[in-house]
């Protein structure tokens, strides 16, 4: 989940979703559109929450920028100016390296120039992405250019990965490492993590934890008097403020308004 706050930019920025073809669904979240309808008056700062995804986005006036941004362990901000019409990938975890023969270690806390770690995708924006195409052709562009690399190969992943990730999402991020059983060791399963994910199983835990707090929506109010960080793991208040600013980039009581 990637709430849009742009309440610094009134209405004249908008931000919007979309699903990508069934069979591409496993492995893509959404694509997702991010636009001024506007010229700002001040350049525009994008937060972007840390959700364990991998991106490629680019701006559809210069899609020879193209970019992909690995797995962060915390929230990063980007300076976008005051004109702008992104687009992006959303891989679910883990999935990128399934299609790609990479490691999401390679690109964890990073953003390179998609050039350099696709450069066929690169090439593929960059010539069939004018800037006034509309938002329903350039998402059946993006499906036809994932869909015919997924025709080239045979998606692969690791079972003991893909059972560890679902552990930790049934149970909310709230799963120790230790208690993982998918018939890999810890070590095996921190190496497996790193390849696939880009980080160790207890961050991405972590960060499961903090989506899944963005999810139930709650409010400042309530958090307080039911002490709602308690149910999801944190040990006090102050280590869920302090982990909720570094993966949010705010505080909650910033975010959750009463």
């Amino acid at each position: 989940m990637q709430p849009a706050l742009l309440r610094q930019a009134g209405t004249a920025v908008m931000y919007r979703e979309f699903l990508p073809h069934t069979l591409l669904q496993p492995y893509v979240y959404c694509y997702w559109q991010l636009k001024t309808t506007a010229v700002l008056t001040e350049p525009f700062i994008y937060r972007v929450v840390a959700d364990g995804c991998i991106d490629v986005f680019f701006d559809r006036n210069r899609p020879q920028d193209a970019a992909i941004m690995g797995f962060a362990g915390q929230h990063t901000a980007f300076g976008l100016g005051t004109a702008f019409h992104y687009t992006g990938i959303r891989f679910l975890p883990a999935m990128l390296p399934v299609l790609f023969p990479l490691s999401a270690a390679d690109l964890s806390g990073r953003t390179f120039d998609l050039d350099a770690v696709w450069p066929s995708l690169a090439a593929f924006v960059q010539d069939r992405m004018p800037p006034l195409l509309t938002d329903n052709v350039v998402n059946r562009f993006l499906d036809e250019c994932l869909l015919q690399h997924m025709a080239r190969l045979k998606p692969a992943s690791d079972h003991r990965l893909l059972e560890a990730v679902a552990l930790i999402l049934e149970q909310s991020g709230s799963a120790r490492v230790e208690q993982i059983r998918t018939g890999a060791s810890p070590r095996q399963l921190r190496r497996l993590f790193a390849h696939y994910i880009g980080d160790t199983p207890k961050t991405f835990s972590k960060i499961v934890r903090f989506q899944k707090l963005l999810q139930a929506d709650p409010m400042l109010r309530s958090m307080r008097q039911d002490k709602r960080f308690f149910d999801s793991g944190y040990y006090d208040q102050a280590h869920f403020i302090r982990e909720f600013r570094q993966l949010y980039g705010l505080t909650p009581g910033e975010v959750f308004r009463d």
